[in-house]
């Protein structure tokens, strides 16, 4: 399971910005937040749904960490180019999973920007245990 962080979680486009003059935001490509964990998504299609991989760089586990699957929408009602988006990764090395939400903004430079913050649900023995299996 991936360690517990502060709840604001940065990604920053690895691919680098497309130009200053525009201002919408685009989900795909390769996004890289500040403790070195990435994330692929190879498209949107035109209902706003997207899938890709996620590969942390931090965890709670001795277990080797694995790339694992992830899959997610995008408010497409969006106009103004800087859309909500949720996505959950289905953690292959651990027996949890997180779910994201966010926001895609382009800052005044022209570089995009992803502020999420995410809930880790882990699998616990017994229901007398669930207070410890969301973080």
């Amino acid at each position: 399971m991936v360690q517990a962080t502060p709840l604001l979680l940065v990604l920053f486009l690895a691919l680098g910005a497309h130009g200053v003059s525009v201002k919408k935001c685009s989900l795909t490509g390769r996004w890289v937040n500040d403790l070195g964990s990435n994330m692929t998504i190879s498209a949107v299609n035109e209902k706003g749904v997207f899938e890709g991989t996620y590969h942390t760089a931090v965890t709670a586990t001795t277990n080797k960490i694995q790339v694992s699957p992830m899959q997610g929408s995008l408010q497409r009602n969006n106009q103004k180019g800087q859309p909500t988006f949720g996505f959950t990764v289905n953690w292959k090395f651990s027996e949890s999973i997180t779910v994201f939400t966010g926001q895609c903004f382009v800052d005044d430079d022209g570089k995009e920007i992803l502020k999420t913050m995410w809930l880790l649900r882990s699998r616990v023995e017994s229901i007398k245990n669930d207070w410890k299996a969301t973080r």
